[in-house]
């Protein structure tokens, strides 16, 4: 049995794609800071890269994690701070490439703090984001954003532009007590803003099978929430930090470790499930 308590299988790889795009949005969101929302988005989307899948990560968090983790410099040059207050009108002109082919990403920088204070008066203030992904969405198969840990209005910009969510839920306590209020959030977009969104899943991460506290945690995130949790569980390791430092994906900076096999596995199960095509 898998650490979920269902048999534990092996996702097959995706068959080739014979074209490209549109994109599927998912977003990767959890209020809760530290519970692997960035390491995710680097991951899969490079194993998702690694399947012959275009994808496109939006760095939607002012820290610029996402963009560090991924070795993009952002002190110069188009960041989604830009796009969002039309600044830049052209989505191509932020899109920078990463060391996976395949792999694209519009990075952020610490301006991107300053974005809800300014898009406070905007009309239809949060649909900018779909807006801005709408004119490049045709060129991807899949397109992540990297969510802050808030639910503010980029937040909910990220939700109103998504076709799906993906929650990275860390094997804690206080990381399983949000989810009720971020599931609530998205059933809110979905009632007034975005009819079509939907729950992904919910990935294990930081997962230890050696504490008693992540085994009841993740009993208990199985029992609330059943089946949209993710067979999939990432485990605790210091591989990530060390790759992060690195600026490439665990996929690249240690191809044969358990976590990176964990990354390709997230991968083929979302195409499995249909999240991805």
């Amino acid at each position: 049995m898998g650490p979920t308590g269902r048999p534990k299988r092996q996702f097959p790889a995706p068959a080739p794609l014979k074209s490209h795009g549109p994109a599927r949005i998912i977003s990767l969101c959890n209020q809760k800071g530290g519970v692997g929302k960035t390491t995710t988005t680097v991951n899969l989307g490079a194993t998702l890269a690694e399947d012959g899948r275009r994808v496109l990560a939006i760095d939607f968090d002012p820290q610029g994690a996402l963009s560090a983790g991924l070795g993009v410099t952002t002190h110069d040059g188009v960041t989604i701070y830009d796009l969002l207050l039309g600044t830049a009108k052209d989505p191509h002109d932020a899109i920078r490439s990463t060391s996976v082919p395949n792999f694209d990403i519009i990075p952020a920088n610490i301006d991107l703090s300053a974005a809800e204070v300014h898009l406070i008066n905007e009309v239809a203030r949060e649909t900018i984001l779909a807006r801005v992904l709408r004119k490049v969405s045709d060129e991807y198969d899949v397109i992540l954003i990297d969510c802050q840990p808030s639910l503010g209005l980029l937040t909910v910009n990220a939700l109103t532009a998504s076709h799906g969510v993906l929650i990275p839920l860390e094997c804690e306590f206080f990381a399983l007590r949000g989810v009720a209020l971020l599931v609530e959030t998205i059933d809110k977009v979905r009632d007034r803003l975005n009819p079509a969104i939907k729950l992904d899943g919910i990935l294990a991460t930081m997962y230890d099978p050696r504490t008693l506290h992540s085994r009841e945690v993740m009993q208990r995130v199985v029992e609330q929430f059943g089946t949209d949790v993710l067979e999939t569980v990432i485990g605790r390791t210091i591989k990530f930090p060390d790759a992060s430092v690195s600026g490439t994906p665990i996929t690249q900076f240690a191809p044969d470790h358990a976590a990176a096999n964990a990354y390709r596995q997230l991968a083929r199960e979302l195409v499995f499930r249909g999240a991805v095509a």
